[in-house]
């Protein structure tokens, strides 16, 4: 079994594995520790070194708590990454506390302001008393080590999050669909690339929906359509361990070449906006 390569993490100086366990499968639930547990540790085993949740992840940072506490020298070597989808500078700080003491950690590695939909809510989190000074701060105390935004919804609104905000990571949707459609991937991620900012590309599996086995579109091809972006990581969740080991082979076979990527955005086209269930089309 290979390493698995790792990619810059933006400007920030780490590096990162090309892939990442998400926070979504498994880790979404409440109450399957044993399962749950069962992906992080096949994970850490392929080295994967890169772990994603939020606090609306269900009892997915309970989850990581239970692996950390457990067994804190698996902690260092990784990045671990949360979410905060509060607006109100009081309400992330809590949120932070909070995703601290449930990963039984003292410090974040990434910090992101989570799901930002519309310009209703950039000005909520950068206006007065907004979650973004919250999180700016924590940075500067060293709790966190890096912030950053998530959106799937509009990349006008990512787009303006990423240009003016001091953020050092981004997650958006990154799939043959959106390239497709347009808008994430042909302006939000090269804004992203001249700012220094990290890319986490998201939507990877389109919620397996965009799986098509007999068409070819399988997960691997799907990962290594990803990683073909030039994303810093691209995250998948998984719910067992075959589905680790799966993700992390698709990391290691890298990226599509050109031709086979441009071929699959060209099979996606012409249902590319049905398909985009998390865009909140009218």
């Amino acid at each position: 079994m290979g390493a698995l390569d790792r990619r810059r993490f933006g400007k920030t100086g780490r590096m990162v594995t090309a892939v990442g366990l998400g926070g979504e499968g498994i880790l979404r639930t409440y109450g399957r520790h044993a399962e749950a547990n069962a992906v992080i540790m096949e994970a850490l085993d392929q080295g994967i070194a890169y772990f994603d949740s939020a606090k609306a992840y269900a009892g997915s940072e309970d989850y990581y708590g239970e692996v950390w506490r457990n067994r804190p020298d698996l902690r260092e070597p990784v990045f671990q990454a949360s979410k905060s989808a509060s607006r109100a500078h009081a309400d992330a700080e809590t949120d932070l506390t909070e995703t601290l003491q449930r990963m039984g950690i003292e410090t974040l590695d990434l910090w992101q302001i989570h799901d930002v939909r519309t310009f209703t809510d950039i000005r909520e989190v950068e206006g007065p008393s907004g979650a973004l000074e919250a999180f700016v701060e924590a940075r500067e105390s060293g709790i966190v080590r890096q912030i950053g935004v998530t959106g799937h919804h509009d990349p006008d609104v990512l787009s303006h999050a990423v240009e003016t905000w001091p953020v050092d990571a981004v997650m958006l949707p990154v799939n043959p669909v959106e390239e497709a459609l347009g808008g994430f991937l042909d302006t939000t991620l090269p804004v992203a690339r001249e700012q220094g900012v990290a890319v986490i590309g998201m939507k990877v599996l389109g919620g397996s929906n965009y799986l098509a086995p007999d068409a070819g579109v399988t997960p691997e091809v799907l990962v290594r359509y990803a990683l073909s972006r030039e994303v810093s990581v691209a995250i998948v969740g998984c719910s067992t361990a075959a589905e680790v080991r799966a993700l992390a082979a698709a990391g290691r076979s890298g990226p599509l070449p050109d031709d086979e990527a441009a071929a699959l955005v060209e099979a996606f086209r012409p249902h590319a906006r049905e398909f985009a269930y998390y865009r909140g089309f009218q």
